[in-house]
């Protein structure tokens, strides 16, 4: 394909990303762009080196600046957006602006929201612009549609999904895989789930509940804010119950709590000797260091479970996935499943599969598609079903 795809933020997830399309897409360039020019030029060296090509182009950019980041959209077609969830808006005006077409790994229903309310701008400039692309939301949310797409009616969707360290050290039993201020925003605040039809927030850190996930025993998991995203809408009237939970070591969610119950993760400002500060920042700042000094490999623990009718009679769905980082790569399992669920999703759109417009992601490709291709890049999944 002549495909040109630009990779805004040369971090972890971006880095796996222009990895598998580079390997998987046939690109006719791929760009990433990085605040840090040695930051981006690094990422590229390791793609290249990689994927035994010279594919790879640094580039070094100011995102929320609409001259720099304009004059790298002049030579893309699609853009895939690594940053910080908070900025994606922002960059999608200039994407529409220069007539390309976007992706993001979103993070946040609110921010979310803001990207596909330029539902008109972008079917203007015959562009798409398809947020929350990542692992969750995301890769789980398509499994969620797998489910949907393979019974005839269907009562109830249930998605868990936990990144985790494989050598876990007490108390918390976790390792950073991704920016702790997005970490924070997930346990801090609301969740979107379908509840007997109806849309409901739901508390976070609540309704904790054990599950038993072969080679690690029992595990725990609570709601977190912005795993469903926009699929308990996009779902209505046809599911009855929509869910999603988070997945860790038993005992993180209390502890977690701790931290949002004496009010360490308040937003508004405090005057700390004559010093005005927000406790989430300062959280954010401390925990962040302390938890980046705990090295280790990952794991990430997926489950989704379907209950509803096939041939008319009631049967249960499931899939589980036990991913581990890739030894041949150096790639955590959070990369490739964030980095190449993104990127499996802006080959879908070069190949001219998904409509004009600010596309939910759940929609902009079928659950049968997505899981087919994962499965290619080595995304080993466990499918199972039994009457009830």
């Amino acid at each position: 394909m002549n495909t040109r795809y630009l990779v805004l933020g040369a971090g972890m997830q971006g880095t796996a990303a222009a990895f598998d399309l580079v390997k998987h897409a046939h690109p006719a360039s791929v760009v990433m762009a990085d605040a840090s020019l040695e930051q981006a030029q690094r990422a590229c060296d390791r793609v290249n080196r990689l994927t035994g090509s010279d594919m790879c182009h640094a580039r070094q950019v100011d995102a929320l600046n609409a001259a720099s980041l304009g004059a790298l959209l002049a030579d893309a077609d699609i853009l895939l957006s690594c940053v910080p969830y908070w900025m994606h808006p922002c960059i999608a005006d200039c994407a529409i602006e220069h007539k390309v077409s976007m992706l993001d790994l979103g993070g946040n229903t609110d921010v979310t929201r803001k990207t596909l309310a330029k539902n008109d701008e972008a079917v203007a400039a015959g562009v798409s612009l398809v947020p929350d692309c990542g692992l969750a939301p995301g890769f789980v949310n398509s499994l969620g549609m797998w489910l949907v797409e393979h019974l005839d009616t269907c009562d109830s969707v249930k998605l868990y999904c936990g990144v985790l360290p494989q050598n876990p050290v007490a108390p918390l039993n976790y390792k950073t895989t991704f920016n702790v201020e997005g970490l924070v925003t997930e346990y801090d605040y609301s969740a979107v789930v379908l509840r007997d039809g109806e849309i409901q927030m739901i508390p976070t850190l609540s309704e904790l509940e054990s599950l038993q996930v072969e080679g690690l025993g029992e595990m725990e998991s609570f709601v977190t804010s912005g795993g469903t995203s926009m699929a308990p809408y996009s779902v209505q009237g046809k599911v009855t119950n929509y869910q999603y939970k988070t997945i860790r070591f038993p005992g993180h969610c209390n502890a977690m709590r701790l931290y949002k119950d004496f009010g360490l993760w308040r937003e508004d400002e405090i005057d700390i000797k004559g010093v005005k500060v927000r406790p989430k920042d300062v959280f954010c700042r401390v925990f962040g260091e302390e938890l980046s000094k705990i090295k280790d490999v990952d794991q990430c623990i997926v489950r989704a479970v379907g209950i509803g009718t096939r041939d008319g009679k009631p049967i249960q769905l499931q899939i589980d996935m036990h991913d581990r980082q890739c030894e041949e790569t150096g790639f955590t399992s959070m990369e490739r499943l964030t980095g190449f669920s993104l990127a499996t999703y802006a080959h879908h759109m070069a190949q001219g599969k998904m409509p004009k417009g600010a596309l939910r992601y759940e929609l902009a490709m079928t659950g049968t598609d997505f899981v087919e291709e994962i499965q290619r890049r080595g995304i080993k999944m466990r499918f199972s079903e039994q009457a009830i």
